[in-house]
């Protein structure tokens, strides 16, 4: 079976490292731009009409991995990345396939030198990566009030207090500002670590963002641009 990609991401996420693990969990203005061949008004023709949407996308970035011999089992971050579950009971990026599936809120559709691009929030994707197909999200057959969530529901999901070390906060936009902080405040670091002195260093757009994290408090010391 041949995948055709048919759009690609545009976003301030640079790297893997930072995205938030789920698609919805921080609100980021994310543009979907269609490849040339799908630059059709048409194709588009009532999406509007909708509030959110399904992405199927590939993971990219994960092409040194996906050579790799199959593995039955991973490390959710969820668990600690100390405890193995079936790789079909995660979400996690190493399957025999790289496809991901992630549900966005649809801001607005625009017209650009482009063609129609989409403005989507709430994706996890990163800048550049390619999509797959676009349909509808409907609440009548996609949203199950009584599902279960497996072990997800016995560790709590938590958010970080985020802050802004003296003078940091002025040295970018009000956007990237508040971007950053819905990000930061997921915890980007791998659950196993959880050293107060350590600095951690994320990038968004021409950000290089170096940051630490003590108790629920992610305090950000220092932004320098790429």
């Amino acid at each position: 079976m041949e995948l055709k990609i048919i759009a690609r991401i545009r976003n301030g996420y640079r790297e893997k490292f930072g995205i938030p693990r789920q698609s919805g969990l921080a609100p980021v203005l994310s543009r979907i731009v269609f490849e040339k061949e799908y630059r059709d008004a048409n194709a588009l023709r009532g999406l509007e009409g909708f509030s959110h949407l399904w992405l199927i996308w590939g993971f990219s970035a994960n092409e040194a991995r996906q050579q790799e011999a199959f593995r039955p089992t991973v490390r959710p971050p969820r668990l600690g990345g100390n405890e193995r579950v079936g790789v079909f009971a995660t979400r996690s990026p190493f399957r025999p396939n790289p496809i991901g599936l992630s549900s966005v809120q649809l801001n607005q559709v625009i017209e650009t030198s482009e063609g129609p691009v989409l403005e989507v929030l709430g994706a996890d994707l990163m800048d550049g990566t390619p999509i797959y197909d676009i349909k509808p999200y409907l609440p009548q057959f996609d949203s199950h009030a009584d599902a279960r969530c497996g072990f997800v529901e016995d560790h709590e999901f938590r958010t970080l207090d985020v802050v802004f070390a003296e003078g940091v906060k002025d040295l970018m936009a009000d956007a990237d500002r508040e971007t950053l902080k819905q990000a930061l405040s997921q915890d980007p670091r791998p659950q196993y670590q959880d050293d107060p002195d350590r600095i951690y260093g994320m990038k968004y757009a021409d950000l290089d963002v170096r940051f630490k994290v003590c108790g629920n408090e992610l305090v950000v010391i220092e932004v320098l641009k790429n």
